[in-house]
C-alpha cells in the first residue's frame, strides 16, 4: 500500500487544480476520494506528484463530461466555493469573476489553461497529463485564454481553423475512397502519426514518419465516423456508442502534419467527441 503521507503532503495542491477545474469543493473532494483510492492501490509510483495531478486532471475531465452530457432537464446545483485553505495558492492570480469565465470552458479547454496559465505547469508536463500532443494543448490553452481575456480570434486564424475543416474533411473523403494520390496531396512531406501506448499495444507501429507512411495508413480504411474532437474535425472508432480510437488532425499551412491516435480510454474519457452525422467514414 502506497504511503499516506505522501499523499496528505499533495493534498492542498490537488485540491486548488480540481477546485478551479470544477469550480466546486464538493466535486474536488469527490475526485480527491477517487484519486486516493487509485494511489492506494498503486504500484511502483516513481513520481508521486507528477502521478497524483495526471490521475486528478483526468478525473475531473471526466467529471466534466459526464456533466456536459446529463439531460437538459437535470438542473445541477450551484457550485460550492473552493475551500479557502486550499484556493489560497490562487487568491492573487484569479478571483470568484474569472472562475465564472473558466466554468464556460469546455473541458480541455479548462484544464489546459488552469494547467498553465495558473499553475504554471509548462506545457511539456501538460501533455503527458492530458495524454495530448504538444500541439494540442498549445492550441487549448490559447483557445482558453482568448475566451477568459474576452479577445476575438483573429480573422487569420479563424479563416485557419476554416481550411483545417476543409483539408481533414477532404482527408478523411480520400481515405475512404482510397484515392492515394489525394491522401499524398494533403499530407506535409515530414508529417507524422503518433499513436499512444495502448494504440501500439493493439497492433499499430510504435510511429508513422513521412507522408508515405501516414498516407498508407488511412489510405482505404473505413469504419471510423467523422466527429469533432475539442471542437476540431477529426475522426474515431465506435463501437456500442463509445469511442475506442480518436484521429485528432492538426492542419499548418493548408497540410495535415501530425495525426495523434488515442486509444487510452483514460484520456478518451478526458476528450469532448462528437459524432457528425453527415460526412464520409473512413
Amino acid at each position: 500500500m502506497m504511503d499516506a503521507s505522501n499523499f496528505d503532503a499533495e493534498r492542498p495542491r490537488l485540491m486548488a487544480i480540481a477546485g478551479r477545474i470544477l469550480g466546486s469543493e464538493a466535486d474536488a473532494d469527490d475526485v480527491l476520494q477517487e484519486a486516493w483510492l487509485r494511489y492506494s492501490r498503486a504500484e511502483g509510483v516513481d513520481d508521486v506528484p507528477a502521478w497524483l495531478t495526471t490521475v486528478v486532471t483526468r478525473l475531473c475531465l471526466d467529471h466534466l463530461r459526464k456533466r456536459r452530457t446529463r439531460s437538459e432537464a437535470e438542473v445541477p446545483a450551484p457550485p460550492t466555493p473552493v475551500d479557502p485553505e486550499a484556493d489560497a495558492l490562487l487568491a492573487e492570480k484569479m478571483g470568484g469573476a474569472m472562475q465564472v469565465v473558466i466554468d464556460a470552458l469546455a473541458p480541455a479547454e479548462r484544464a489546459a489553461f488552469v494547467l498553465h496559465d495558473v499553475f504554471g505547469y509548462p506545457f511539456d508536463e501538460i501533455s503527458l497529463v492530458l495524454g495530448r500532443s504538444g500541439t494540442a494543448v498549445r492550441q487549448l490553452a490559447s483557445r482558453a485564454r482568448r475566451k477568459v481575456q474576452g479577445t476575438p480570434e483573429p480573422a487569420a486564424e479563424r479563416t485557419a481553423r476554416v481550411e483545417s475543416r476543409r483539408v481533414v474533411d477532404a482527408f478523411l473523403t480520400a481515405a475512404r475512397g482510397g484515392d492515394l494520390a489525394t491522401l499524398l496531396t494533403l499530407l506535409a512531406p515530414d508529417a507524422i502519426m503518433r499513436p499512444d501506448l495502448v494504440g501500439r499495444k493493439m497492433g499499430t507501429e510504435s510511429v508513422y514518419e513521412g507522408a508515405d507512411a501516414v498516407a498508407a495508413r488511412f489510405n482505404g480504411v473505413r469504419g471510423a465516423a467523422p466527429v469533432t474532437i475539442d471542437g476540431e474535425l477529426g475522426a474515431a472508432w465506435i463501437s456500442a456508442g463509445a469511442v475506442k480510437v480518436a484521429f485528432a488532425f492538426h492542419v499548418a499551412d493548408g497540410l495535415v502534419r501530425e495525426v495523434e491516435l488515442i486509444a487510452d480510454p483514460e484520456v478518451l474519457a478526458t476528450m469532448e467527441v462528437v459524432r457528425q452525422r453527415n460526412g464520409p467514414r473512413v
